[in-house]
């Protein structure tokens, strides 16, 4: 299941966030949720939730209805351009 994850999120997700500098890693998956990290300029970024929810939290529940719930795990206080 990871690799098909990394696969959707490697054409669908990232080049759309890499053409904002940033990046998301899959930290893990267990059950029904998925834990992920915002990296780059997703980091700090106050539409960093929407683009979780709206976007990529879509794409996850569209490809794989058993994933219930989509945890960020990011540290939005750190790195270049926080918010809190």
């Amino acid at each position: 299941m990871i690799r098909k994850l990394e696969k959707i999120f490697d054409d669908q997700v990232r080049p759309v966030l890499a053409s904002h500098g940033g990046n998301v890693e899959i930290v893990d998956v267990n059950a029904d949720s998925i834990y992920l990290r915002l990296q780059g300029g997703c980091q700090g970024c106050s539409s960093s939730a929407a683009t979780l929810k709206g976007g990529i939290e879509t794409i996850i529940k569209n490809n794989f209805p058993f994933i219930q719930n989509v945890i960020d795990v990011t540290e939005h206080a750190e790195g270049e351009n926080p918010y809190m």
